[in-house]
């Protein structure tokens, strides 16, 4: 009787975008451009919020979560990548894939449920835009915005 097969992965090559050398360096530097206006746009949304008094409101509560998610989203990828695009050894072990994939999935699931916590907020200030303030109080909000970063992490445990 043969024996199983018992092989382990250990690690993933990454092939990448191009093995062409002289496509690297431009490929770099769109994509770290890509990632540095995704950061400073992101960050100057909530510089903006938390300096202007008038956006503090549960919408713009919201967004800042919602910013806040999209730099730890994109943060999960990029470095990662910008990294192979010089690294000798373009591979990632299986531990970190995992990881990475984990935290990708899951900062990608928290962003869907700020979404729909930022639909549930205009659809409480337009039912009834006389009780708005009294149904999204900052308790309430923080308590949506907190299940909704639980939430994101709880379900890609369960997806991976």
């Amino acid at each position: 009787m043969e024996s199983p097969n018992l092989t382990s992965v250990t690690e993933f090559i990454l092939l990448g975008l191009s093995s062409r050398p002289e496509l690297q360096v431009h490929l770099f530097l769109l994509f770290f451009m890509i990632y540095l206006m995704i950061l400073l746009g992101n960050l100057l949304i909530v510089l903006l919020i938390l300096r202007d008094s008038h956006l503090h409101t549960p919408m713009y509560f919201f967004l800042t979560n919602l910013s806040i998610l999209e730099v730890c989203y994109t943060s999960c990828v990029f470095p990662q990548m910008l990294v192979h695009f010089f690294a000798e050894r373009k591979s990632i072990s299986y531990s970190c894939c995992v990881i990475q994939v984990y935290t990708f999935l899951s900062f990608g699931i928290a962003e869907c449920y700020i979404l729909s916590v930022m639909a549930y907020d205009r659809y409480v200030a337009i039912r009834d835009p006389l009780r708005y303030t009294i149904t999204m109080n900052w308790r309430f909000c923080g308590i949506l915005a907190a299940g909704s970063w639980l939430g994101g992490f709880m379900a890609s445990t369960i997806v991976t």
